[in-house]
């Protein structure tokens, strides 16, 4: 999908959809054919790996140049339902900045983008590129760190799940976040290799006010790293902690099983013994020798459940 806007001027910040590719406008990329890119290729000179370099997911952030093209290639966060719960991962966003104008090129819609068609970005224009990538970068770390709230109050929400009841489908959902912090850590890392080469680019020197936006998002980005690794180390101790109290209840649960079974075989030897064809030895002259047998079967159940229970054996 290929779709061009631009802004309509600095008093008339309107995008305006076009159908052709003109100076100072935004080409929007999405999910694009080999047809589409080699279409957009011949049209803006830019080279075609550029174009076809973020569509692979395994895609690390970089800064690149060739001819009057820079690419400047960051991953960035999204969301997505599987299994009826909310995961989190990553996918790299390309930004090509050219002579008269700039190319985002990336595999999904993402939520990143579709903030500035919607007019959410304020004094956001699409021919003032060295802003627009800024922008752009301000709000991958905005996200990283909305998400990342997100994934700490859904893993409370499930740790008090857990205290009421062990089931591994929360466990599997903190797992899941954990996977989720995994990947956030490592794109965030190399997100800010990226940052802090994009600081001695060209394009950001022209202006003192891009050089402090600039700088503003390399703190968010760290800030978003030492979240990730404080979230983690959290996540990490919860799941150990719970694996520890499955596992001890686990053992609890054997262990009255083992003392049922001890006293429910007390009754099975002795009935076992009596029970075979032959006259209890005392039933002759004691007419209730089957009433002592038991008396004395159950004595001697009352005799080991007590042992049992001071060894602790019941709790």
């Amino acid at each position: 999908m290929i779709q061009i806007y631009k802004s309509i001027s600095e008093t008339d910040p309107t995008l305006k959809l076009l159908d052709t590719i003109e100076n100072g406008c935004w080409i929007n990329v999405v999910a694009p054919s080999d047809e589409e890119l080699i279409l957009i290729s011949k049209r803006t000179s830019v080279p075609l790996e550029f174009l076809k370099a973020p569509l692979d997911d395994e895609e690390t952030s970089r800064i690149d140049f060739e001819d009057d093209s820079t690419i400047v290639i960051v991953d960035i966060p999204f969301t997505e339902m599987e299994d009826n719960s909310l995961t989190y991962d990553t996918y790299p966003l390309a930004i090509i900045n050219s002579d008269n104008l700039l190319i985002t090129v990336c595999l999904k819609n993402s939520k990143v983008l579709t903030d500035f068609i919607n007019s959410k970005i304020k004094s956001f224009y699409t021919f003032k590129k060295s802003r627009f990538i800024l922008q752009v970068l301000n709000r991958v770390s905005t996200y990283y760190l909305l998400y990342l709230r997100q994934i700490d109050k859904k893993s409370l929400m499930i740790e008090k799940r857990l205290h009421k009841s062990m089931k591994n489908r929360e466990l599997i959902q903190l797992h899941s976040l954990e996977k989720s912090l995994v990947y956030f850590s490592t794109s965030l890392k190399a997100n800010e290799i990226t940052l802090e080469k994009m600081l001695k680019l060209e394009l950001m020197q022209k202006y003192e006010e891009d050089k402090d936006i600039l700088e503003d998002v390399i703190i968010e980005n760290k800030q978003a790293i030492e979240m990730t690794e404080i979230y983690s180390n959290i996540l990490a101790s919860t799941m150990d902690f719970f694996a520890s109290v499955i596992s001890n209840n686990l053992n609890i649960v054997m262990k009255v099983l083992a003392s049922v079974t001890i006293l429910m075989s007390i009754p099975t030897i002795i009935g076992g013994i009596f029970g075979m064809n032959i006259i209890l030895p005392i039933s002759e002259t004691n007419p209730y020798a089957f009433p002592i047998v038991m008396l004395l079967t159950f004595g001697i159940c009352g005799i080991v459940a007590f042992v049992l229970y001071k060894k602790d054996m019941f709790n």
